[in-house]
Parts: structure tokens; sequence; C-alpha cells
């Protein structure tokens, strides 16, 4: 969850109360009948000044009364952070990149991390990136949590809104994995990454 606070917001010359969420890439508002999902990409201005937060999109302008918080909010839109930064790649990690076809975000981890071994798991790692398109491709998840520290985490990056990899099936193969969810990120447009780690209590085995 991001940055939450109560609020007014003025758009289309009507002001409405509501509690405003700030995203890693959108800006949401919900109040009275307003809804509001301001995608980061899609703003043209944004601008902080005593104490509104007024943005200009295609779908128009809004301005949101949060105070303080107000230049903050604006830096963290001008400013998202990029796709190794909300998954909190470092630059020490061992890695492995499992049914990964982005092309562009494996030249990103490549240069983020000091080892990444693409399609072929190794042990030992901080990290493994698995990129799953069918529940089938799921029966991998134990052999490959075998890879990880035990302070490790395994992302899985699934297509969004697809019937061949729901999250119910995702879900229920990680819980017989051994594995918790943590943490989802929008990996992209069309996929989303969740993260899944070893429970602290069953760590101590495997260190």
């Amino acid at each position: 969850m991001g940055a939450e606070l109560m609020c007014t917001v003025r758009i289309k010359g009507a002001t409405t109360a509501g509690k405003a969420t700030l995203e890693t890439e959108i800006l949401h508002f919900r109040g009275g009948d307003i809804r509001l999902a301001i995608r980061f990409k899609d703003i043209k201005t944004v601008v902080a000044r005593s104490g509104m937060l007024n943005v200009a999109s295609a779908d128009g302008r809004a301005s949101f009364a949060i105070g303080d918080a107000a230049a903050k909010w604006a830096d963290k839109i001008r400013n998202p952070p990029s796709r190794l930064q909300k998954i909190g790649v470092k630059p020490g990690w061992t890695a492995c990149a499992i049914g990964v076809d982005d092309r562009e975000f494996l030249k990103e981890l490549g240069s983020g991390c000091a080892r990444l071994s693409i399609d072929r798991a190794i042990t030992g790692c901080d990290a493994v990136f698995f990129g799953v398109t069918r529940e089938a491709e799921l029966s991998r998840l134990e052999k490959l949590k075998a890879s990880l520290k035990p302070n490790g985490a395994l992302w899985i990056i699934r297509p969004k809104g697809r019937p061949e990899i729901s999250e119910r099936a995702t879900m229920a193969a990680v819980m017989a994995a051994g594995l918790v969810d943590v943490k989802v990120v929008g990996f992209s447009t069309t996929h989303t990454a969740e993260k899944f780690v070893i429970p602290v209590s069953a760590r101590g085995a495997l260190a």
C-alpha cells in the first residue's frame, strides 16, 4: 500500500472530501461520487504550491489539498522508482531468470546485479525471477526454491488477466512449495510480478 491521506480534491469546479493514495505508478482518490486513478505516465504537469498538489492529465485538472505532503508527492510523481528499484535489486546480488522473455528487463537486471544466470538455475541466489504463462509451469517452484539463499526471494512474473495462469492457481502452488507472498509490483503494462519468500521459521534448516 502506498501513502494515504484524507483530503479534499477540486475537479471540474467541484470540491469533494475523500482519501488520496499515492502508489508507485498511480495517484488514486476516492470520495463521494468521485473515483480517480491517474497514472503517472499520463500526467502532463504536476505542481506543489501552498499545500496543494495540482495535477494536469488528459482527463483534466485536479487539485489535492494535502498540506505539507504536496511537495513530496509531486517529487515522487516526477521521479517514479525504476523497475529494479521497485523490486529492490542490489548491486551485489546473484540472481537467475528462468523463462523470462522480457529482453529489456534482462538487460536491466544484468547491469544491476553482480551475477545473472539466464535460463539455468544456480544455487545461492538472492533472487530467482520465474516467468510463467501456464499453470503447469508452476510445478517447478519446489526446485527453484532450492536455488535461493534462506533470505532470498522468488519472483513470479505472469501475464495480467490470463485464465491460463490465474492468481488462485499461483497461490496454491506457492503454498504447496512452502513459500509466502510478501509483495506485488507492476512489472509492465502486460505483466505483474509477485514476490515470495521462505518463511522465517523455516530458514534455519536451510542456513
